[in-house]
């Protein structure tokens, strides 16, 4: 059996997982269709969960869960969008009671100025409104035992919560401080959802998976491309594999280790300091570890939704 304490960023799902019976547990990721959902949705349907990944595309979706072996089926998802994200609450409520592993690993990353279909900034509207939402409305499903994983970024390195132009009304858009902001949130739902969930039982955590050759890329353009190859040329920035980057996801979901430690931000599959000012990406700023800040972001996400 694996030695749990020697988990690092080379560490694997399957390692993380080895020793593990995941029979009985039902779990439910966003954007499985490729990438980290994909594989976690492998991974932990291999150790006996019954898994359900979302997607947009329904055909796709299929494809994908027709290709993993274990029970794994599909619920159509677009988290830009309210309307979906109540009926998809409805239908995951009405067929499963009891959820115990929900990972929100679908995002976008540094797209250029897109609305969602309900005229939210895109890369918050999908990243944390559409998650936040969902999670809020599938409350009830999850109890004792039950853990959310919010997929966070060191990207919440680029920008705090912008409190006073979250959709970009005032200052000049910038999609790589849009991406930062929504990454802060994600980091600071997490904290804000876990302190909710004492009461049921069930925590949440949020976690940075490392930097990974994903979909998550498709708007990244040539000049971007170009930073990131200096970094990696300069060893400023690791690429890890799809099974290494979600590991930390799949950490999060199922250590026994982890229990009595929800609000957590994780990073190679370990619990990340805070540090002020770090552009280490192990380590998460004390802003995206505020509770303060949490349940102002809270109060703000519910208006947000309201006014709509």
């Amino acid at each position: 059996m694996t030695d749990r304490t020697t988990f690092n960023k080379d560490t694997t799902t399957d390692e993380v997982l080895d020793g593990l019976d995941l029979t009985g547990k039902t779990v439910l990721i966003t954007g499985g269709t490729s990438g980290l959902g994909q594989e976690s949705a492998r991974a932990m349907a291999a150790k006996g969960a019954k898994v359900i990944i979302t997607g947009r595309n329904m055909e796709k979706a299929q494809a994908v869960a027709d290709g993993i072996d274990g029970d794994v089926s599909v619920e159509e998802l677009e988290l830009g969008s309210l309307a979906s994200i109540r009926a998809f609450a409805d239908r995951v409520l009405a067929k499963h009671p009891k959820i115990d592993i929900l990972i929100n690993n679908a995002g976008v990353m540094a797209s250029p100025y897109m609305e969602t279909d309900d005229g939210f900034e895109l890369q918050f509207g999908s990243n944390h409104l559409g998650h936040f939402l969902m999670t809020t409305l599938l409350m009830p499903a999850l109890g004792e035992g039950s853990r959310v994983v919010a997929l966070s970024s060191s990207a919440h390195q680029f920008a705090p919560v912008l409190f006073d132009d979250i959709s970009f009304k005032t200052n000049a858009y910038d999609k790589w401080a849009a991406y930062g902001q929504s990454k802060t949130a994600n980091a600071l739902f997490a904290l804000g959802l876990n302190a909710r969930l004492k009461e049921k039982g069930a925590e949440a955590f949020s976690v940075h998976p490392g930097v990974i050759q994903t979909e998550l890329a498709r708007h990244m353009t040539e000049e971007d491309m170009a930073m990131f190859s200096g970094g990696i040329e300069s060893g400023a920035i690791q690429i890890k594999s799809i099974p290494q980057g979600a590991a930390t996801q799949v950490y999060a979901a199922t250590a026994p280790e982890l229990d009595g430690k929800g609000g957590a931000y994780l990073a190679d599959v370990q619990i990340a300091p805070v540090e002020e000012g770090t552009e280490d990406m192990s380590k998460v700023r004390p802003y995206a570890f505020d509770s303060d800040a949490a349940e102002r972001l809270w109060a703000v996400s519910e208006e947000m939704i309201a006014a709509v």
